[in-house]
């Protein structure tokens, strides 16, 4: 199995995993709210967490399988030889836009989320855990689309 594929394999269980956290944690929240008449503390705040992770790591999963949206007017009309220029171009782009936005935005703000010592108020968990997802995601993008440019 080729290091791309076990890749999309993990991603794709964590996902499945975070899924499946995030369905139990909403209704859980929905039978301590109507049910018993009390809501959950933690619920709302785990399920806006865990729809932060699985939006981020969705689209490196989404990235990875090239199954982006994307708007293709330009290439469809171009020929075979200047469709390549203009995924590479793009991939190009992509790799600059994840490393300056992702790896390193992300990564400065869960520094500075570590420094502040900023914590979630129901949770107590640190900020610096639910946002380190936004760099790591900008690595895996970054890979997919290095893999994708040499392969072109």
């Amino acid at each position: 199995m080729k290091l791309r594929e076990k890749i999309d394999k993990i991603l794709s269980n964590i996902l499945i995993v975070i899924m499946a956290v995030m369905v139990v944690n909403v209704l859980w929240q929905v039978f301590t709210r109507f049910i018993m008449g009390v809501p959950s503390s933690f619920t709302d705040e785990l399920a806006r967490y865990l729809m932060i992770w699985i939006g981020i790591l969705g689209a490196a999963y989404v990235s990875g399988r090239n199954m982006h949206v994307a708007i293709d007017v330009l290439p469809t009309r171009a020929s075979p030889k200047n469709q390549k220029k203009i995924m590479r171009v793009v991939y190009v782009i992509i790799i600059l836009f994840s490393i300056t936005a992702l790896v390193i935005g992300g990564s400065r703000l869960v520094y500075i989320s570590y420094l502040l010592g900023q914590s979630s108020p129901a949770l107590q968990i640190p900020l610096a855990l639910v946002y380190m997802v936004i760099p790591i995601s900008g690595i895996l993008i970054i890979y997919y689309k290095t893999s994708d440019l040499l392969k072109k």
